[in-house]
């Protein structure tokens, strides 16, 4: 009989934040994937669970699916936690869901924390339809990505880290408008939790004057309709000026 893998969030800031189920799944398991079990040791000690730990992360996902599935075909249940939120947003997980999941092993992710929601819900802007991003290329692709939101109509969240946050809104000004508004969220369920509203310039003057700390997500409005229909009558223009321009001669 096969085993199945549990994805399990955990707790984004205070560690009350873990659900029931998710401590019983954990403290039932027979093996517990962690992105950093030195992490994961201090959650697992606090909630008084004693189980085998082996470290699962991005640089060793590809090695390790694949013995990882058979553990589980071999009838063990496995639960997958990452440092902190849900694993496969932003976090390893993917990899090993897909593999699972197309072996025909029962993958049951746990409902629980992550980090987009609350900043999302809590930025006042419109959060029935919008796009994750994550994080964005932070090299290789970073402008071309930011080009192709520029014409989003849907309210956008990135991840970001603090050392790249001026940077990043002073980007998103260039792209966006200085006055499109944002929100950010910083430290979410911790102590210092911190929400910034305002224009993306506003925003970005308050965190130049102070340096930002801890896990960062951006929320920027998505393009006003008005300004929608003013970027795609643009674009049009410009992709009618390139298919009417005349190709040259070969000589």
């Amino acid at each position: 009989m096969k085993g199945k893998l549990y994805i399990v969030p955990t707790p984004v800031g205070n560690l009350e934040d873990m659900s029931f189920r998710a401590v019983e799944i954990l403290k039932e398991a027979d093996l517990i994937l962690a992105e950093d079990t030195r992490t994961s040791s201090v959650l697992l000690k606090h909630y008084g669970i004693d189980r085998p730990l082996q470290s699962h992360h991005k640089f060793n996902e590809h090695q390790t699916a694949g013995r990882i599935k058979e553990i589980i075909l071999g009838g063990r249940n496995v639960a997958l936690i990452s440092d902190a939120g849900t694993p496969g947003i932003s976090d390893p997980g993917f990899l090993l869901a897909r593999s699972c999941a197309a072996e025909g092993i029962e993958v049951q992710t746990l409902p629980g924390a992550t980090a987009c929601i609350p900043a999302l819900v809590s930025s006042g802007l419109p959060c029935d339809r919008f796009c994750f991003e994550g994080f964005l290329p932070q090299k290789k692709g970073r402008t071309s990505a930011l080009a192709a939101l520029a014409g989003e109509a849907r309210t956008m969240v990135f991840y970001e880290s603090p050392y790249r946050l001026v940077k990043t809104l002073e980007q998103f000004a260039e792209v966006f408008g200085p006055d499109r508004p944002c929100s950010v969220a910083r430290e979410i369920s911790k102590v210092h939790e911190e929400h910034v509203r305002g224009s993306i310039s506003k925003v970005l003057a308050h965190f130049e004057a102070n340096a930002p700390k801890g896990e960062i997500v951006i929320v920027v409005g998505g393009l006003p309709a008005a300004a929608k229909a003013e970027h795609r009558n643009k674009y049009k223009e410009e992709r009618d000026g390139r298919e009417e321009k005349p190709e040259e001669a070969e000589f």
